[in-house]
């Protein structure tokens, strides 16, 4: 395994639940994504939005490569970053279906490596998150 890719990633409802989004930095491919995903709790936006990163990567490295890859995930939600380290149990079906769909998902990289940081060092992700909400929003606003 020799290539590291380094990935932020957001998800947010406004209200909670509400209308939510998710924002994905793929740093080491430059490449943004945000998209809005209905009505969410915070916490499904936040897996939500590892998910979509996790798949985009695949897609962008082609399935035969990713294998060689580490992928390092930054995520300002502490509470998922413990769920994935094993540091929390998950009580919600829910979410144990999200973790689930992400494990599998891990299976296909050489890697994949959860860490938390702090809000101010998602800004990127956190501003794509912003940008669908409010697009959607504009989208409502016109009917």
């Amino acid at each position: 395994m020799n290539d590291k890719i380094t990935m932020f990633t957001d998800g947010g409802s406004r209200n909670n639940p509400g209308p939510s989004a998710i924002g994905v930095h793929i740093e080491t491919l430059d490449k943004k994504y945000a998209e809005y995903i209905g009505i969410k709790t915070n916490n499904e936006a936040e897996y939500e939005a590892l998910i979509f990163g996790l798949k985009k990567i695949k897609a962008l490295l082609g399935k035969d490569k990713t294998k060689q890859y580490s992928i390092e995930c930054y995520l300002d939600s502490e509470l998922i970053v413990k769920q994935l380290n094993h540091e929390y149990k998950l009580k919600e079906e829910r979410i144990q279906k999200y973790f689930i769909e992400i494990w599998n998902l891990m299976l296909d990289f050489g890697k994949v490596i959860f860490r938390h940081i702090p809000r101010e060092k998602n800004k990127i992700a956190d501003s794509l998150v912003n940008e669908a909400l409010d697009q959607q929003e504009k989208q409502n606003n016109l009917f």
